[in-house]
């Protein structure tokens, strides 16, 4: 199997934060943003996923700040369908590929709560905002195809002749990733998709929600976080540091949005923590922080060695690629990338000789 990949959540600050705090909704710090970008530039994360939320600043103008100020990183750009008209997204994403030498990617996402949707005059029920996604995507993959002129005409999107002067740099398309936990999130990721994005779970659930993904031949990649020490010991120590003087009044207003919203991937998060009593799912996998954070919060917690070889597990699952956050964002990043992925690796090396030779052997 090939290596795994690993992504990181971006900071739209200096990465400083801890876990239960809430964020800053009423200020852009791009100095800070393009400080943490630099670090995982040099840090070797493969690419930041730049998120969408009415909490956070929009990810468009951000991403296009960033790419001038880093040389390698790749950017994963959260968008939504419905925001803007399929044919000038592709045109805003051609000309970010150009701008960052192809450094961009699409987590398209239909939206986790109605009400949130409505901030934006979008009121499609869940399954019919996958059946915008899914034409939305289809013209996507046509512009990128080199079908122009195109004429479309669906239930969400009408459109003549489109045609777009700047194709994307290299021809091609972006790599694109699919979230969601629902049946519907899987056929979209399987039929337009490279990879389906979910929240995390054990090893063990994966593994059954993501085989029918595996067997089409697409990618399955975790949203998670990670919290890593020399020792569990000094790990656990960590995490009672960062669940202390927890914020209550946005565990309240977390678990008011999640009852509003209809995203499966978010209420199935919520309700794997409330089982799990907001403690351990399992010796690895802490759920605690995720009434402060929702589903990208399911945490592995323990030593490097011991959140190498539960990455292995997940693999053997079927998972190819973790988008990571941490507390603070940019300590853990820095920590990950320099003492777990050399873990990491080092199995992955270990494992290799032994598939070469079981495969001989069977020849």
């Amino acid at each position: 199997m090939a290596e795994l990949r690993f992504h990181w959540g971006s900071s739209l600050d200096s990465g400083q934060k801890k876990s239960t705090d809430k964020y800053r909704s009423d200020l852009l710090d791009l100095d800070g943003a393009v400080e943490f970008a630099q670090e995982a530039d040099a840090l070797g994360v493969e690419s930041l996923l730049m998120a969408q939320s009415f909490s956070l600043p929009d990810p468009l103008p951000v991403i296009g700040a960033l790419v001038r100020e880093t040389e390698r990183v790749k950017f994963i750009l959260a968008y939504r369908p419905g925001l803007l008209s399929p044919t000038l997204f592709a045109q805003i994403v051609n000309t970010v590929s150009w701008m960052s030498d192809s450094r961009v990617a699409l987590n398209v996402v239909a939206g986790t709560s109605p009400v949130e949707q409505g901030y934006y005059g979008d009121f499609l029920a869940h399954d019919d905002r996958y059946a915008r996604e899914d034409e939305f995507l289809e013209i996507l993959h046509g512009l990128w195809s080199g079908k122009q002129p195109l004429t479309y005409t669906g239930e969400h999107y009408r459109l003549v002749d489109a045609q777009l002067g700047l194709g994307h740099k290299g021809g091609g398309r972006p790599e694109i990733y699919i979230s969601g936990s629902s049946a519907v999130a899987q056929r979209t990721a399987i039929r337009h998709g490279d990879c389906w994005f979910r929240y995390g779970d054990t090893p063990e659930a994966i593994a059954e929600a993501a085989a029918p993904v595996v067997a089409r031949g697409r990618d399955v990649g975790l949203r998670m976080q990670v919290l890593a020490r020399e020792t569990r010991e000094e790990a656990l120590a960590e995490l009672a540091e960062v669940m202390r003087d927890t914020d209550e009044s946005h565990r309240d207003w977390v678990r008011a949005f999640v009852e509003a919203g209809d995203s499966e991937a978010v209420k199935n998060s919520m309700r794997l923590a409330e089982e799990a009593g907001h403690g351990w799912l399992s010796p690895v996998l802490y759920s605690g922080a995720v009434a402060y954070r929702g589903g990208p919060a399911l945490c592995l917690v323990g030593s490097y060695e011991e959140v190498a070889a539960y990455l292995m597990e997940y693999k053997a699952a079927g998972v190819g690629q973790f988008i990571f956050s941490g507390w603070p964002a940019r300590d853990e990043m820095r920590t990950f990338f320099t003492r777990v992925l050399p873990v990491v690796r080092a199995y992955e090396n270990a494992a290799r000789p032994a598939a070469v030779g079981a495969t001989a052997a069977a020849v």
